[in-house]
């Protein structure tokens, strides 16, 4: 037998070896099936031919003698072409081994034909040998229970099955027919198994499938799995049949696509992808449009969730997408467009107008408006828009589609929009219609990006059209066509040019368009002009009539000064004349409007007197400010009453009336500078500058105790610590014009002052009070001042009063009269400065020859100042002790030092005193990086260096300029004492 089969290689002697199991083979028809050892096993399943397990044990041995088998014929010497054709039937005991198991399962199925098991195991056995040898995938993780569609589709691709070295499907027709015959006769008796089904349709995703079973019968067959399966299970069957409809491709895929989406809409946007790009038929963009669409108007109503996550306005993305790639096949063409619209716009206006109801026997009944389409059920409530139905061949108007579904609903995307809607008629050719659509989007956007996008977009199509217009006059032969071609191509770079120009004025419209109020946008546009007056004119009154002066951004006032002073100076070049006449009615025109803030009306009526002045029409000016300063009945408004108008509340705006008061200062008489400043302060508005000016033009004028009741009206209206400054003023203007002419009255001024005076400013006060005295009064209430700024002013000021308070003391009185001072000072300062003020006394003490008062002026300092942070006092009291001190004294300073030392030793002093070291730097700390951190250490080791004391036989301390540290260190005394810091005492 093997020698014969190496011997077949044409494709006829190879067909003679079928078929293998039709009819099925049996041991009468084929008696080679049976072996002598198989006569034992035959009579067993006679016996028990009930036994499930007698024929499942018969059946895997039988498999896997014939596994054993094929691994002995690895060896066996069989042609490629033979291998190739035959597949797993290439060896003659391959072909035995099918026909026995086909044998002994189709004996089992006599006796067990509702067996899943048996007929799982028989049809997967018979496919082995037909399909070929399966590829077993790895797969980690696990699969969702029930997932979406869109994801189940990707998990079948990962799961189909793939086979290798399948058998010829024309040599073996016979047993692929045979495979198939199987399948159906397994469906008589367990037709409600979707796993079956599911092995039934993997063939038909085989490569080597014949053609007459993979497209029409496989389609038949996935039809009638749907109608043989519950509804539950139809999800594992629709995955296979749209896989298989996308891998078939054309009119089948459609059809089966369309079967699904009309349970399921999930798929639709695959099934758009798949009309752009199918397998095997030409692509349908008419019909993708149209879906996508649809998908986006139902989308943007909350109807539609995209499985891939994408927003409504995704999807008419991808629509116009559809459109630019395929204007030709989706869209109108400009006349039809045009046609369109006017009809639509027909349609709308119909649709305005509500006809009156009408009734026949009680019922009302439609007198007009378009057909409502009737759906299979009747129902006419839900009519099928053209645009959206994908099997409706009628084309698109792309124009009314981005315009109502694009524009009228996402604003933020207009530059995509329309770029998009000029894209579709470029690609049509429509290039009048393209730059009509640029045009159009560029007056219409409302923010920056659109602009530059529908912008860089129209320059671009320009500069791609005088390119295609030059390439044409290269190729171009005929005379009359070239100089109509050259005359187009000046006409286009024309218009680029123009394009270019207009960006800043077209960038300007969008801002304005944005915010019509925006003031600054509006002095761009008019910047933009240029001299050409005429267009200036015309933006200065575009702007004033478009903005509301409730809404409008901040200098609203400053576009009708700017418009007046255009006439005024005769245009933006000047070359015209002045035309006062009109500025006046400009700004009389500004003058009635309802300006947010009272001060831009103020300044209005300012600008006005100021253009009068320019002009020198003085008594104008006046007239103007008097127009705008008077004053109604009611006084009594609020100036920060916003609800009423800028016109009820200017009385009230200092502004206004400083520049009135300034002007009638300028060119007015006294008696009328009098007068409003008067009228100022009757209607309480004055702030302290006022106040200080009315002083200071009355004093100008003579006019000094006039002055002087102003600055008590100042003082009156104001309190602390506005009225310091009045007070610091009046008082210093009043000394000066009266000097001790008018003493009492002076104090009694002083006195008022510091009256109500807070600590944190008398400090001036009383020093001008003291000085004061000092210079026309008597040096003992001079002092009396000072001892009573000490008690008064605030802390910070209290170490420099008392300093001075000292300074004048010692100037009137001598050393001694500070004493009592300075103890008080003591006590009332805090530590920081009581240290300083101790030495300061100590230094008089020891002036005045008091040693043991100094002496006890340093220990009771001793307390406030630590080591580490002030060595500059120890230091001072280490100089001191060896001055005019002794062993004993010197002794308890250096024990007063360790105590002191002890008390502050705490981390946040040691942290103060790194500080302060790290601020000083060396200096008085240490001599070097190797000596110790302790200035008083190194004063005293410097003390060491030469005798510091004598015996106790000298007498008389040493003379006050002697420098005992300059003394050599070769001159020691022999009977020179040494103390240690660390000794006790």
């Amino acid at each position: 037998m093997p020698s014969v089969a190496t011997k077949l290689t044409s494709h006829e002697d190879l067909s003679s070896l079928f078929p293998l199991t039709q009819p099925i083979p049996s041991p009468l028809t084929h008696p080679e099936l049976l072996t002598p050892k198989d006569i034992h096993r035959e009579e067993d399943l006679l016996r028990n031919p009930n036994s499930f397990r007698a024929w499942w044990t018969v059946l895997q041995a039988t498999r896997e003698g014939y596994v054993a088998q094929q691994k002995l014929e690895r060896g066996l010497e069989i042609p490629e072409q033979v291998r190739i054709l035959l597949g797993p039937l290439a060896s003659p005991s391959a072909r035995l081994s099918l026909q026995r198991l086909t044998y002994l399962y189709e004996a089992a199925l006599v006796h067990f034909a509702g067996s899943f098991k048996l007929w799982k195991s028989y049809l997967i056995m018979r496919m082995s040998f037909v399909c070929g040898k399966p590829i077993i995938k790895k797969r980690s993780g696990g699969k969702k229970k029930l997932p979406e569609m869109k994801d189940a589709l990707e998990d079948e691709v990962e799961d189909l099955e793939e086979w290798e070295a399948p058998l010829d499907p024309m040599v073996g027709w016979e047993e692929w027919r045979s495979l198939i015959a199987t399948f159906e006769r397994s469906f008589m008796y367990l037709p409600k198994l979707p796993r079956l089904w599911l092995m039934y349709t993997s063939i038909f995703f085989h490569p080597a499938c014949p053609p007459n079973l993979c497209y029409t019968h496989a389609r038949r067959t996935f039809d009638r799995a749907l109608r043989t399966l519950p509804p539950s299970l139809h999800a594992r069957i629709w995955t296979r049949y749209l896989l298989w409809a996308e891998r078939k491709g054309g009119a089948t895929t459609f059809a089966v696509y369309r079967r699904y989406l009309s349970v399921d809409t999930s798929l639709s946007e695959r099934y758009a992808t798949l009309l752009l790009n199918p397998a095997a038929s030409e692509p349908r963009p008419l019909e993708a449009a149209k879906l996508l669409l649809s998908l986006a108007r139902k989308a943007s109503k909350g109807e539609y969730s995209s499985p891939e996550g994408k927003s409504p306005y995704q999807l008419l993305e991808a629509f116009i997408d559809v459109v630019e790639n395929f204007s030709d096949q989706v869209g109108l063409d400009l006349e039809d467009t045009l046609e369109s619209n006017k009809a639509i716009a027909q349609a709308e206006e119909i649709a305005n107008e509500v006809p009156e109801p009408a009734s026949i026997d009680g019922k009302l009944v439609r007198i007009g408006g378009p057909a409502l389409p009737v759906t299979s059920n009747g129902d006419t409530n839900t009519p099928c828009d053209p645009d959206e139905d994908p099997l409706n061949p009628r084309k698109l108007n792309i124009e009314n589609i981005i315009k109502k579904d694009g524009l009228g609903i996402y604003k933020d995307q207009a530059g995509r929009l329309w770029t998009g809607l000029a894209t579709y008629w470029i690609k049509r050719a429509e290039f009048d219609r393209a730059k009509h659509t640029f045009e159009t989007g560029l007056k219409n956007v409302l923010t920056v990006r659109d602009f530059n996008q529908i912008f860089d977009s129209y320059g671009e199509f320009g500069q791609s059209l005088m390119d295609a217009l030059m390439e044409s006059l290269k190729d171009e032969e005929d005379e009359e066509e070239m100089a109509e071609t050259e005359k187009e191509l000046d006409q286009q770079m024309k218009d680029f040019e123009e394009l270019a120009d207009r960006r800043p004025f077209l960038l300007n419209d969008v801002m304005v368009r944005r915010n019509p109020n925006d003031v600054q946008e509006w002095e761009k546009r008019i910047a933009l002009w240029g001299e050409d007056d005429e267009r200036v004119a015309e933006t200065y009154t575009q702007a004033l009539e478009t903005i509301n002066p409730r809404k409008a951004t901040p200098n609203f006032h400053r576009l009708y000064i700017s418009f007046a002073r255009f006439y005024e100076e005769g245009g933006v070049s000047g070359q015209a004349e002045a035309d006062l006449s009109s500025a006046r009615k400009i700004l009389e025109k500004a003058t009635k409007v309802n300006f947010k803030a009272v001060d831009d009306l103020a300044e209005i009526w300012c600008e006005w007197a100021e253009m009068e002045l320019r002009h020198n029409n003085y008594d104008d000016a006046i007239r103007a400010m008097q127009r705008a300063a008077a004053v109604p009945k009611n006084t009594k408004l609020n100036y920060h009453d916003h609800t009423l108008s800028a016109q009820a509340r200017l009385f009230k705006s200092l502004k206004l009336w400083s520049f009135y008061v300034d002007l009638e200062e300028s060119i007015g008489t006294v008696e009328s500078t009098k007068a409003v400043y008067d009228k100022i302060l009757e209607l309480r508005i004055a702030n302290a500058q006022i106040i200080v000016n009315y002083a200071g033009f009355l004093e100008e004028n003579k006019y000094f105790e006039e002055s002087f009741k102003v600055y008590e009206r100042g003082v009156e209206l104001f309190t602390f610590p506005v009225s310091f400054e009045i007070w610091n003023i009046y008082l210093s203007k009043f000394t000066k014009r009266y000097g001790g002419t008018k003493l009492e009255r002076a104090r009694d001024l002083f006195e008022q002052a510091l009256d109500k005076c807070p600590p944190k400013s008398c400090k001036p006060i009383f020093l001008m009070y003291a000085k004061l005295e000092e210079e026309y009064g008597l040096a003992k209430r001079a002092m009396s001042i000072y001892e009573r700024a000490t008690q008064v002013v605030n802390d910070e000021d209290k170490f420099e009063m008392f300093t001075i308070y000292i300074a004048k003391a010692t100037e009137n009185f001598g050393l001694p009269a500070t004493r009592p001072i300075y103890e008080r000072a003591i006590e009332v300062l805090p530590d920081r400065q009581t240290a300083e003020t101790c030495l300061r006394f100590a230094a008089l003490e020891r002036k005045l020859g008091e040693i043991d008062r100094a002496r006890a002026i340093y220990a009771h300092a001793s307390q406030f100042c630590d080591p580490r942070v002030n060595p500059h006092f120890w230091s001072e009291w280490n100089s001191f002790e060896i001055e005019t001190g002794s062993e004993d004294t010197f002794r308890e300073m250096l024990r007063i030092k360790r105590s002191v030392q002890a008390q502050f030793n705490t981390e946040a002093s040691y942290l103060a005193a790194q500080t302060l070291a790290a601020r000083q730097g060396s200096q008085g700390a240490r001599e070097d990086s190797e000596e110790p951190q302790d200035a008083m250490a190194t004063a005293e080791r410097q003390a060491g260096k030469g005798p510091a004391f004598v015996a106790a036989k000298t007498t008389g301390p040493p003379k006050a300029d002697s420098d005992a540290n300059a003394l050599p260190a070769q001159s020691t005394n022999a009977d020179e004492i040494h103390i240690s810091d660390d000794e006790d005492i």
